[in-house]
């Protein structure tokens, strides 16, 4: 005798995607600041709990950015979801911050 399937609703699958973003910046630079504010209040608002950061100063871990491509800073890269994503500068165009961590605004 066959399964009867049944219907249920499938999780939301943006509320359930974890975005994973490395921020590099420079010390206390006036820019750098201001794109961690920047950052944080897009995350608050639209990711909530479903994103990881990390943030690397490249004046402490040059080798590190060298190894990852970053010339400029602050630099923010979107490691996941797919596909990945760089916005460099103070991340204060939110359009195109949404638009890079794939967010409907």
């Amino acid at each position: 005798m066959a399964r009867k399937k049944t219907n249920r609703a499938a999780p939301d699958a943006a509320a359930a995607t974890v975005v994973v973003m490395v921020l590099y910046i420079t010390e206390s630079g006036p820019n750098s600041v201001r794109a961690i504010a920047n950052l944080e209040a897009i995350c608050e608002e639209h990711l909530k709990d479903n994103f990881r950061l990390e943030i690397v100063d490249v004046l402490e871990y040059p080798r590190r950015a060298l190894a990852d491509g970053i010339v400029v800073t602050p630099s923010l890269a979107k490691v996941s979801p797919l596909p990945t994503a760089t916005v460099v500068g103070n991340l204060s165009d939110k359009s195109e911050l949404l638009r890079a961590l794939g967010i409907r605004g």
